[in-house]
């Protein structure tokens, strides 16, 4: 099932879309039978869970860490995590910085950016981001790279509200573009969300159910 939810999925995906395939929770028998299906881009929330994950399955894939980020935690992951979704401090970007300075390495991250209308969620407000973007400091950390945003929707099945909640996202993304060519992703979309987010401009989705089935919770 899992190969078949992934080949439907890519097929409904335009070819600028990246998927990331979001294994929080799942054992590595079912992601090693999505990887021999062909992905290779796996999202997890939990640091201890992914890097437990990255030393038993194959090397060439490639770890998001998509959850919300403990700052004395990122020192577990710095050797091998690719791309790091949910920064949503300057504290935080200092110390992956550090960590990834100790395994000459840069790591790319996206700045999280608040859109939800629920108060659970975490980000940046877009005048945060603008003063993280325009500061002197950031250009003194050699060892990460922003090269995008994330957003989580609301959790809500009010169409409108969630095209409201990309669009305005996206729409902040393409301004700050014009000044930092260095931005190219913008992640956002869930499984039950994940069209409309294209339709408003993410680069990057993060499925999971939709692949693995309902989520392991570990009472």
């Amino acid at each position: 099932m899992i190969a078949e939810n992934l080949l439907h999925i890519k097929n409904s995906l335009p070819e600028n879309v990246t998927l990331v395939a979001v294994s929080k929770t799942k054992p590595n028998s079912a992601i090693l039978e999505a990887y021999k299906a062909g992905q290779r881009i796996f999202g997890e929330n939990k640091i201890q869970e992914m890097a437990a994950k990255q030393e038993a399955l194959p090397k060439d894939i490639e770890w998001h860490m998509i959850g919300h980020l403990q700052s004395n935690k990122v020192k577990y992951m710095a050797h091998f995590v690719d791309l790091i979704h949910g920064v949503d401090s300057f504290k935080t970007l200092k110390e992956i910085n550090k960590q990834a300075k100790k395994h000459t390495r840069v790591i790319k991250c996206l700045l999280q950016a608040r859109i939800a209308k629920e108060e659970t969620k975490f980000g940046l407000s877009f005048t945060d981001i603008d003063q993280i973007i325009s500061s002197d400091e950031i250009s003194e950390l050699k060892n990460i790279q922003i090269i995008g945003l994330m957003g989580m929707a609301t959790f809500t099945e009010n169409q409108e509200q969630l095209k409201e909640e990309f669009s305005s996202l996206k729409g902040y993304f393409d301004q700050l573009k014009i000044t930092n060519l260095h931005l190219e992703t913008l992640s956002m979309g869930m499984s039950g969300d994940y069209l409309l987010a294209i339709k408003n401009g993410s680069t990057m989705v993060r499925v999971g159910s939709a692949i693995f089935g309902a989520r392991n919770y570990i009472v």
